[in-house]
């Protein structure tokens, strides 16, 4: 099954590029050719506001005062209670909390869009992915970028192999976890109905 990737690019001086990953949805027995392309959006904020994970790995790559450990990485669902069939809209943020600009790879290559149910691995956007690029980016200081991904609420294995199994509903919780490099945000927990 086919993942496309899109590219976005957004607002004000600053060229914001996100990346969409659409992980195809089986149906029965048969594996859909191709997954619809998602258009990803990407914003710019005036005001950090993510918090930080001590223990991530650096993403940024400038030097002349950029502290890498002040880059952070956040995840957020646009709700916290969906209906069924209510697709989640998932959204990483990185924010540069430093007081200079940095040179920060938001790239493809980067991005990965992770829920889990407990121990089970439900969904990653890398399973799919059809192809990824490097994208370096300087961000402003206390600037951030948010690239948006809309989850098909579908279940992936690494390797692509089709599933016919779908997330549960019912008020189930799942938790999403986004990460740029060797950063992973802190968890967003959300419910499917």
């Amino acid at each position: 099954m086919v993942l496309l990737v899109v590219l976005a690019v957004a607002f004000g001086g600053f060229v914001a590029v996100s990346s969409a990953m659409s992980g195809g949805q089986p149906s029965g027995d048969q594996p859909s050719a191709a997954a619809p392309a998602s258009q990803p959006t990407a914003s710019a904020s005036g005001s950090p506001t993510a918090s930080r994970d001590p223990s991530a790995s650096p993403t940024a790559t400038s030097g002349d005062g950029c502290e890498q450990n002040l880059v952070t990485v956040t995840a957020a669902t646009d709700k916290q209670d969906y209906a069924a069939g209510e697709k989640p809209l998932l959204s990483l943020t990185v924010t540069n909390n430093n007081k200079v600009p940095c040179e920060i790879n938001i790239g493809t290559s980067q991005m990965e869009y992770m829920i889990t149910s407990g121990s089970d691995r439900i969904f990653s956007s890398k399973d799919c992915q059809a192809e990824s690029t490097d994208l370096t980016k300087t961000i402003a200081p206390g600037k951030s970028e948010t690239a948006n991904f809309p989850w098909q609420r579908n279940r992936t294995v690494q390797g692509c192999t089709p599933v016919d199994a779908k997330p549960g509903a019912g008020g189930a919780y799942y938790v999403f976890t986004a990460r740029l490099a060797n950063k992973t945000s802190p968890k967003a927990v959300f419910q499917l109905n």
